[in-house]
């Protein structure tokens, strides 16, 4: 599977840039110098220094972004060592950008060169030239961006004669606060994959924190979680036989809605984590393994589905009696839901259309109905077992399974011999319409996500 998270401004999405953080200092130093030169004319020139990743490019190129009557430029290599070169480019960059403040950027050249001890001089004479002559009536910023210290101090030296153009000694870029920078990694990685997040990828936010405190610049710590997830991605996507599916009978709209926020229906369903993790306090954000509940949320491909009730009403009355006929046209409307679909393994071929809960009698008999069954969930399992047989499937209701590590209680268990994932847990929360509220679902998925990870070795058994 390919995932991107770039680290490099030239790597990212050029519609994600304008998403940028801007650094105010240094659009603070651009608007004093755009003053400046209104006032007193000429050029003026800027070295930047900043660590390797500590964003350097990204702030100084963006600033057309946050000030719109700025237009920023690259110098190449032949416009940075030819003055009549980088003359030629200025002049077509205002042809194009009349009435916008110029700002060129170099960044860092001097890195891929050699003599590098010779390129301040050379270039600072270059544009003390232009400020006397060709350039004295056009306003313009340059910027050298560096990762060097002393290069940076070698150009300072070098407008010793010209002194006037110097905007700063000492400028430097550090990046956004560590605090931030969680933040920024999830929007950039989610933004470069389809909207999806990284824990989808094992990787949550105590990791994120973790790296963050752990690296200098925002830049490396970028590159150490795309260091992780190529070295989690194949261990995530590790094949189980199991899948776990959280069935959740809903008897109206509401409910439904409530259990959904838990959801991505669209995904099959699939757990969102954001959603379940936003729903924790305090004390179990700190101290539940949250690294080992989202790995066994992955490695169980872990699903949560409402059911409406309406769709297994005619389906599960007498329950008491294990021989009842079962219509049909109800088996029919069940083999319809969005439930069936995701366990026979059928959704990717399935045109998805989102499930709506209409008031009707069919509705309302099916919720007076559910209010006399919620309390017998182990008979409601029984019977949903033997809806999955008449549809053609190995089922059976309170199977006992085993690993090394611990057990679990499967309310149903399907079998579905030529899918990848081939043996189905399916736990049912027969919860009442008056209990179904985000705080019990969220507990309800914490218990199922401990119990999942307890089996497959993630966390000891308590």
């Amino acid at each position: 599977m390919n995932v991107r998270l770039p680290s490099r401004y030239e790597d990212l999405d050029i519609a994600y840039r304008g998403r940028l953080i801007p650094n105010t200092e240094l659009l603070n130093m651009v608007n004093q110098a755009n003053k400046s030169m209104k006032i007193s004319g000429g050029i003026r020139f800027l070295p930047i220094y900043g660590e390797s990743g500590a964003g350097k490019s990204c702030a100084a190129r963006e600033i057309s972004t946050h000030m719109p009557y700025i237009k920023t430029f690259i110098l190449e290599r032949n416009e940075i060592e030819n003055r009549e070169e980088l003359m030629k480019k200025i002049i077509q960059e205002n042809a194009k950008n009349p009435d916008k403040l110029l700002i060129a950027i170099v960044d860092q050249y001097e890195e891929n060169v050699a003599g590098k001890e010779r390129i301040p001089t050379q270039f600072v004479e270059h544009l003390s030239l232009l400020d006397r002559g060709d350039l004295r009536n056009l306003p313009i910023i340059f910027m050298w961006l560096t990762t060097n210290k002393s290069f940076r101090d070698l150009l300072v030296e070098a407008t010793n004669r010209n002194r006037r153009i110097l905007l700063n000694r000492d400028f430097t870029i550090v990046g956004p606060e560590k605090e931030s920078w969680p933040k920024i990694i999830e929007e950039t990685f989610s933004f470069h994959n389809s909207e999806k997040p990284l824990a989808d990828y094992g990787i949550i936010e105590n990791d994120l924190i973790d790296l963050s405190r752990d690296n200098k610049t925002i830049g490396s710590a970028i590159e150490c979680v795309g260091t992780s997830l190529g070295e989690s991605i194949d261990d995530v996507q590790n094949l189980s036989d199991y899948q776990v599916i959280i069935m959740w009978p809903v008897a109206d709209s509401l409910r439904n809605q409530r259990v959904l926020q838990f959801s991505k229906p669209r995904e099959g369903y699939k757990l969102n984590w954001d959603a379940w993790f936003n729903e924790l306090n305090e004390e179990d954000r700190q101290q539940l393994p949250l690294r080992e509940l989202n790995r066994a949320r992955l490695y169980f491909d872990l699903r949560i589905i409402p059911v409406r009730t309406a769709d297994l009403h005619r389906l599960c009355l007498n329950l008491e009696e294990d021989t009842v006929a079962l219509a049909k046209t109800y088996l029919g409307r069940f083999q319809r839901t969005h439930f069936f679909h995701v366990v026979s393994d059928s959704w990717n071929t399935y045109e998805y259309n989102p499930v709506r809960e209409r008031e009707s009698n069919r509705s309302e008999e099916a919720r007076k109905w559910y209010s006399t069954v919620s309390d017998k969930p182990t008979q409601l399992g029984r019977r949903l077992a033997r809806i999955f047989q008449q549809c053609g499937f190995s089922a059976t209701h309170e199977e006992t399974i085993t690993s090394k590590h611990s057990s679990v209680r499967a309310d149903v268990f399907v079998k579905r011999p030529n899918s990848q994932k081939n043996k189905i847990i399916i736990e049912l929360k027969a919860f009442s319409s008056e209990n179904t509220m985000p705080s019990t679902i969220k507990d309800a998925i914490k218990v199922t996500l401990r119990r999942h990870a307890q089996f497959a070795g993630f966390i000891q058994r308590q």
